[in-house]
């Protein structure tokens, strides 16, 4: 019997000392006890390693000192102790400090311990899951990119293809105005009547614009440029868009990379900040634009680039309105104070030059708007842009499936002094090029048939590569790979700005 007595007692000092040295040794866990009151009362090596105390330095103290400093003043650390004693445990996950001051998140579990029904401290196990709750925020946020990017992209497919559409109407207006305005002759009310049109149709072309640039799926014409130069030459554009109330003031770096940009979609933006600047200082105040040189380390825009700041001393934008403004159509202005879509055409315009734009804002403070494009290492060209003269002559080969966008265009090119033959589709196109006596053509890119309008232009560098060709589009997909290649004129289109299009044709 006394045998058996002391080989129980052996196998239970066994025991004990097993699982305290399981205890004592597991390191990715703090595992320890309290006392009723909270007092720590033994530790292991995962609390040392975890919190960053030797057992000699925190048993006896009280475990309120892992908490945060606001977390002690509102109680939370016995509130903690009570809630376990009350229902069993106590779990939950939250900041806590290691004992050289720095954060960690960790996942807690508190239990009970209980003789004989009588409380006699807590069994406490501390996680540090500070790496999980990163990963765990980071496909968060990729998971709103996402949904975000999906929720732009939906719009920018509905918005290119109305655009397509609707910048042909345009078209037919804007053509037709100014064959009207030709014959009028001095008829006041009918030159008011076709100047509402004509400024209507302007507008509606504006609209058009800042909605493709915002679903990127504008067409462009990029190019390299010195941005010192650019934004002295838009100076006047920027202070009439400011209006006299506001002042504006350049810091412009003079050693600023080149950019690449389509120049109008560059302007455009600028102008919507300032105006936006401008509207957030309702009593007038200071918009400052600035732009220098900036090399980003972030994983996800990496390089060099220019930062184009536009900063205003008004009323500054609410944190929960702030992930809104690039919407298209949000507004916080007044019914008839704006379209909701300045902004939304900053966005489109600094990714689709593979950019980004940037917004940092405090209420009654101000906003800073910062367009960040990166840097060309191209340099500048000089515009060599030179007008139509009067009485201009060739045929021109007009490739345009639409009979009344085709009569418009028609009309222009006959009034700048040019011979026109016009088919529908590129396949009638390839067929009226053997017949020869083509100075030059001017082509949609949307058609239907086999072949589109860049299709066709590939087709002809190959077969007549003497030949210029001069590219139009509303709205295309397939404008985004023409880039460089080939000159694109946006519908709708002014005489004007035709005319100078064929201008810059490369002649043989």
């Amino acid at each position: 019997m006394f045998k058996k007595d002391k080989q129980q007692q052996r196998d239970l000092f066994e025991s004990e000392r097993g699982f305290r040295l399981l205890v004592e040794g597991v390191a990715d866990y703090a595992l320890y006890m309290l006392d009723p009151t909270g007092v720590v009362t033994n530790w292991n090596i995962g609390g040392q390693r975890i919190k960053g105390y030797s057992p000699e330095e925190i048993v006896g103290r009280h475990f309120s000192c892992f908490y945060t400093e606001a977390d002690r003043a509102n109680g939370k650390p016995l509130r903690a102790l009570k809630i376990a004693e009350e229902q069993g445990r106590y779990e939950e996950e939250g900041w806590r400090v290691r004992k050289d001051g720095t954060f960690f998140w960790a996942s807690v579990i508190i239990d009970p311990i209980r003789e004989d029904n009588k409380l006699v401290g807590f069994a406490k196990i501390t996680r540090d899951i500070t790496e999980r709750r990163e990963a765990q925020l980071k496909l968060e946020q990729m998971q709103k990119q996402l949904a975000e990017s999906q929720k732009l992209d939906a719009l920018g497919q509905l918005t290119g293809g109305v655009a397509h559409d609707f910048n042909n109407l345009l078209m037919i207006i804007s053509g037709s105005v100014h064959t009207l305005k030709k014959g009028l002759g001095n008829d006041a009310r009918l030159l008011r009547a076709v100047a509402a049109i004509e400024t209507a149709s302007n507008r509606g072309a504006a609209l058009t614009s800042q909605l493709l640039t915002f679903a990127r799926r504008q067409s462009v014409n990029p190019q390299a440029i010195d941005l010192a130069e650019r934004m002295s030459a838009v100076r006047d554009v920027l202070d009439t868009g400011a209006g006299s109330a506001v002042r504006l003031e350049f810091y412009i770096d003079e050693n600023a990379w080149p950019i690449t940009v389509d120049i109008v979609e560059f302007e455009t933006a600028l102008v919507n900040l300032v105006i936006n600047a401008r509207d957030a200082m309702p009593g007038g105040g200071t918009v400052t634009i600035a732009a220098h040189n900036r090399t980003l380390a972030e994983e996800a825009i990496a390089g060099e680039y220019v930062a184009i700041d536009v900063k205003d001393s008004g009323v500054g934008i609410a944190p929960d309105v702030v992930s809104k403004i690039f919407d298209p159509f949000f507004t916080t202005k007044p019914i008839g104070k704006g379209t909701g879509l300045g902004l939304s055409q900053v966005h489109g315009f600094a990714h689709q030059a593979g950019g980004t734009v940037r917004v940092t804002s405090e209420i009654g403070k101000g906003t800073t708007m910062t367009i960040l494009l990166p840097r060309e290492h191209v340099s500048p060209q000089a515009d060599a842009i030179s007008a139509v003269e009067a009485g201009a002559s060739g045929t021109v080969l007009l490739v345009e499936d639409n009979p009344d966008v085709a009569s418009v265009s028609t009309i222009l090119l006959e009034q700048l002094g040019y011979a026109v033959r016009r088919v529908a589709d590129a396949e009638a196109a390839l067929c009226e090029i053997e017949r020869d006596g083509i100075d030059f053509v001017f082509s949609d890119i949307v058609m239907p048939g086999k072949m589109d309008g860049f299709g066709l232009a590939l087709r002809l560098k190959e077969i007549r590569p003497e030949l210029p060709i001069l590219l139009a589009t509303g709205y295309s997909d397939a404008a985004v790979n023409v880039r460089g290649d080939f000159p694109i004129l946006r519908k709708p289109y002014e005489i004007h700005q035709l005319s100078e299009a064929i201008a810059k044709l490369p002649r043989q």
